[in-house]
This record gives C-alpha cells, structure tokens and sequence, in this order.
C-alpha cells in the first residue's frame, strides 16, 4: 500500500504537468493593438476608468410645494414623533366632489386610510378595513378623486 501511494503520487504529477497545462498561449483583448496593424474588424472602444452615466436618485420626493394647513403639518410631526411605519406613512392631496381633500395612508393591513376634508375634519375611511373597502361612506373615492398630489411621505 505505501510503494503504491510513493509511486501514485510522482505519476500525478507528470500527468498533470504534461496534459493539463499548455505553455505558449497568449492572451490578447480586443483593447491591446492589433500585430499586423490591420484591424479586421469593428474597433472596440478602449474601457474607461470613469463612469460614463452617473445615476443621481432623487434622495428626497418632489412634494406639493403650497403651505399645509397647520393641522397637517401637527399630523405630519406626530408622524415624525411615532416610531416609523412600514410601509411608510404618506398623504396625498386630491379634489373629490369640488373640494380639497388629504388621504392618509396607514401602515400596514387592515387598518383604515383616513380621508380629511381642507379644515382637518375625517370625512371617512376609503380603504382598509377586513374588506379593504373602507367604511363606505365615501366608495367612490378612487374612481371620482383628481389632481394628484403628494403632500408628504415619511421619509425615514
């Protein structure tokens, strides 16, 4: 068993030697000159160190830039104050049948959405709930709402 395992392991070491490494192999990229110099095809552009496009991701949402009444910016600092949601809490600013409204969202399921009309009052509840269909007193919040704008969003 021994003189088989001295002699096994100098045969290894041919073989691998002889078979699994070749020598003389050049490795070019398609930067290096070509050795002719004739290129035979398209050229390829040399890599650069930089980036050529630099994403910029807006850290901060483009909020509605009118004043907030001063019981949503105290809604807003309650928000801050709370521990903070996931998802988190956003408002929204909508014209529903002729007037100013701010939805608010909630964090998580089965939690009613708030709907306030522009004097801080709860109008109702248009989503959420064990039916995800609000309270129903304001049903036809989503298909009748307009003008779309995002007031705030925790930004935590």
């Amino acid at each position: 068993m021994r003189i088989a395992l001295i002699l096994a392991v100098p045969l290894a070491a041919v073989l691998f030697n002889s078979t699994a490494c070749q020598r003389g192999v050049s490795v070019t990229t398609p930067t290096d000159p070509p050795q002719t110099g004739v290129v035979g095809g398209a050229s390829t552009p040399a890599p650069t160190s930089a980036n050529t496009i630099e994403p910029t991701p807006n850290p901060t949402p483009a909020f509605d830039n009118e004043k907030r009444p001063d019981w949503l910016e105290a809604k807003i600092r309650q928000h801050y104050k709370a521990e903070k949601a996931n998802p988190p809490i956003h408002i929204y600013s909508y014209q529903y049948n002729g007037l100013t409204v701010y939805h608010e969202s909630t964090p998580c399921c089965d939690q009613f959405t708030n709907l306030y009309n522009a004097a801080g009052q709860l109008l109702c509840h248009p989503e959420g709930g064990l039916t995800g269909r609000g309270d129903g007193k304001c049903a036809d919040f989503s298909e009748t709402r307009t003008e779309e704008k995002l007031v705030w969003q925790d930004p935590r």
